[in-house]
């Protein structure tokens, strides 16, 4: 697991999952595009989806249909005229701890870059990348090296061998090294800068490190100072590479509702409070076509910009269904959190409720939403009566040792303490290069270490508390046969979601068989095991 930071997180106020009924909306807008009477720096006020021109059966059936599909959303907020409209939390994930946002941490690095910038801090986008790392012998040095420039980092266009297939190799390489900005500014040219797109998670780590290096400071305390306590974002976690550099590419961890205040600060255009946090002409740079991707989305200074959705003006998009998507021409920003599911697939259920004026009162639509939310908070697994093999008898309490593996998990093993419930002891190693931290797969560890967790056996996880960056995780488990049992780990707010599949050799009764993967797609394997000792699983 990812080790813990220094301080966990406070206990965060309940988040309430209803709709709120306002006896009257004498101060909220009826028309599309106006501005709300306040700012939400200290929380954003909720009205009825009606009263801004949204249909709660619409947005009832769209949070019924996720459900039923059982996508791994975790969570769903709607923000139209500056109003909180729907705030949907999904079982195991309950909204009151931040969560990791992924890549939508680009368009934060980017977005300091424009502050850093207009603070005088940075000269300007054009800058030269390596001055900022003048104290570093970099390889590979040339000519195209030297002509890369912040602005190239910004928009995925640097030259640098960067791997963008699936995985991302070159994101794990550099994670894999000593040192992550050295890493970075080593690799060879393989391109002019500015030339080619190609998604470079790397790039923006360098560009965390030349925020740090310009402003002085690390760059969550150039952010938490000139982006976020603006906008009374206080509750987030940004995890640091070895050398302190806070990660440019992913991993910061925002509550919901905050995400939101990011979108609504873009959509009026960098403006908080009759203060112009970030320059309104950055706010344009960032957020149009600055590379041409070939694909549906083209790419700004960390945001993406669809070319064919008439609502979406622009979106920060992160694995696993993470997306702030902002659409000026409804005044509504939509969050969404995930552990692996198709953002679009929920998009397309969501827009058609948004509407152009102010709608009637609608009690049993509003009745319906409520349930709706209210059902998306519990757990969807059925409990039912265990009977556990015969199996289960003989490997309970044995340690099964595992071949090398992405997740670096060198044995584990399984105790059945009750028909409902059981153990699981996991042991990780020195990671492989190729796995990198065990199953956080986020942050750098050193050496090996041991972790327990209770597992639910009747379609229920069990959460504990003390999960990577001190968040929750739900693991649950159950017999696909008597002779396969499946065991899922889902470290909710940190994204990742494990399986791995064991299956008990009926002829080499110490055998096992594994097959692991990770919902959002970081990998998916086989490898063998093998049980401390041999016993024989009767065929009867």
């Amino acid at each position: 697991m990812i080790r813990k930071l220094e301080s966990a997180f406070p206990l965060l106020p309940v988040l309430t999952l209803s709709i709120v009924l306002l006896a009257s909306a004498g101060d909220v807008p009826d028309v599309r595009g106006q501005s709300p009477t306040y700012w939400p720096t200290n929380g954003w006020r909720a009205t009825t989806p009606e009263e801004q021109g949204i249909d709660s059966d619409l947005l009832a059936q769209a949070i019924e249909t996720a459900r039923q599909r059982n996508l791994s959303i975790h969570s769903l907020l709607i923000v139209r005229n500056g109003y909180l409209v729907t705030e949907a939390y999904f079982f195991p994930y309950d909204g009151k701890r931040p969560h990791d946002v992924a890549s939508v941490t680009k368009c934060l690095t980017t977005t300091l870059t424009g502050i850093a910038i207009d603070q005088g801090k940075i000269k300007s986008a054009q800058e030269p990348v390596l001055p900022f790392f003048s104290d570093h012998k970099i390889a590979n040095l040339d000519q195209r090296k030297e002509r890369m420039t912040l602005e190239h980092l910004m928009t995925m266009s640097s030259g640098l061998d960067g791997k963008a297939q699936r995985g991302e190799p070159t994101l794990w390489e550099m994670l894999g090294s000593a040192d992550d900005v050295q890493y970075m500014i080593d690799l060879p040219m393989v391109a002019d800068p500015g030339s080619n797109f190609v998604y470079c998670s790397g790039g923006m780590h360098l560009l965390s490190a030349i925020i740090s290096r310009a402003t002085g400071m690390k760059t969550e305390t150039f952010a938490r100072r000139t982006l976020l306590a603006p906008l009374g974002i206080r509750e987030i976690a940004w995890p640091p590479d070895p050398q302190g550099v806070n990660h440019g590419f992913g991993n910061l961890h925002l509550l919901p509702r905050d995400m939101a205040k990011i979108g609504w600060l873009f959509l009026n255009r960098g403006k908080w409070e009759e203060k112009q946090i970030i320059p309104a002409e950055w706010v344009a740079m960032a957020t149009r076509p600055q590379k041409s991707t070939g694909n549906p989305r083209d790419y700004g200074y960390g945001w993406w910009i669809p070319k064919s959705d008439a609502l979406v003006a622009y979106e920060a998009s992160g694995r696993g269904g993470q997306q702030i998507s902002v659409l000026p021409t409804k005044n509504t920003v939509i969050v969404f959190n995930g552990g692996g599911f198709p953002t679009s697939e929920v998009m397309k259920l969501v827009t058609p409720a948004i509407k152009e004026h102010r709608l009637p009162a609608n009690p049993q639509g509003a009745a319906r939403l409520n349930a709706a939310i209210a059902a998306a908070a519990q757990p969807t697994g059925k409990s039912a009566a265990i009977n556990l093999p015969a199996v289960a008898r003989l490997i309970s309490g044995r340690t099964i040792t595992l071949d090398p593996n992405w997740m670096g998990l060198t044995s584990l093993s399984l105790t059945f303490r009750s028909a409902g419930e059981a153990t699981a002891q996991f042991h990780f190693g020195p990671s492989p290069k190729q796995a990198q931290f065990g199953l956080s797969a986020k942050i750098k560890r050193k050496g090996p270490f041991n972790e327990s967790r209770p597992v639910g056996l009747n379609g229920t996880p069990i959460i504990s508390d003390d999960g990577p960056l001190g968040l929750p995780v739900a693991v649950k488990g159950f017999w696909e046969d008597d002779n396969t049992f499946v065991l899922e780990y889902d470290e909710i707010a940190n994204i990742n979601s494990y399986r791995l599949r064991l299956s008990f050799n009926r002829d080499n009764g110490n055998g096992v068989s594994v097959q692991a993967s990770e919902r959002t797609g970081l990998f998916d394997e086989k490898f063998s095991g093998k049980i401390e000792t041999k016993f024989i699983i009767s065929r009867q």
